[in-house]
């Protein structure tokens, strides 16, 4: 699945676990400039269904490459959106 501008909704272990950090974080955010799916997103599916795990895009472009978040895999905008532009869905993804 591919989405322009996605809103986000936040997993339920992820605002468990930033509360027992101190930090609470809201359940929906609408799609925009701070939102962290940033300006697309591609879902990853497998057999089973959706695993939760996306490629997308990120205001935060600081935190690309760090252990940040919930397992999904953030790029620059301005790479998610070539991606997006040039990935099919179905497209096989591999994580090294």
């Amino acid at each position: 699945r591919k989405r322009e501008w996605p809103d986000w909704t936040a997993p339920s272990q992820m605002i468990v676990r930033e509360r027992a950090r101190g930090h609470v974080i809201p359940a929906h955010m609408e799609a925009g400039l701070m939102n962290p799916l940033g300006a697309r997103a591609l879902y990853l599916f497998n057999e089973q269904g959706d695993t939760g795990y996306r490629l997308h895009g990120s205001p935060e472009w600081w935190s690309i490459g760090k252990a940040v978040s919930a397992g999904c895999i953030r790029l620059m905008n301005q790479d998610i959106i070539d991606l997006y532009d040039r990935a099919e869905i179905g497209t096989k993804v591999i994580v090294i």
